[in-house]
């Protein structure tokens, strides 16, 4: 794995795609599962300032959900997942794919879901 200089993105549109993988989130797992991955210089900010590990970051992303999917993204496409820690604890990882290649998935941010921000299943947002 190797750190990014990709900078934070943040998808602007809301496009909730529940309980199902999409195409985005079908390409990043593969590119996880050939260890493709990177972590850009602010995921592993949030990874640090929520205490959320790498290694659960990207081990998670097999069992998560696809909480809302980006496929057209301007950066690139991009999904956020909800994943697990090794301690059972709900993470939300926004995985992205660069504009214009196909390599790496790279963790763009994670951070732990608040309460007074998203449901209790922590699949939607709270309007």
């Amino acid at each position: 794995m190797k750190r990014s200089d990709e900078s934070f993105w943040a998808p602007q549109e809301d496009t909730t795609c529940l309980n199902r993988m999409s195409e985005t989130s079908k390409r990043i797992l593969q590119l996880v599962e050939k260890g493709e991955v990177r972590v850009s210089d602010h995921g592993y900010d949030e990874l640090a300032e929520d205490e959320i590990l790498v290694r659960d970051a990207i081990g998670g992303i097999a069992n998560g959900q696809v909480v809302e999917d980006y496929p057209e993204y301007p950066k690139g496409p991009c999904v956020l997942m909800l994943q697990k820690d090794r301690d059972g604890r709900p993470i939300h990882v926004l995985w992205g794919i660069p504009r214009g290649t196909t390599s790496p998935a790279v963790i763009v941010t994670a951070y732990r879901p608040r309460v007074e921000q998203w449901t209790d299943d922590f699949l939607r947002r709270k309007r």
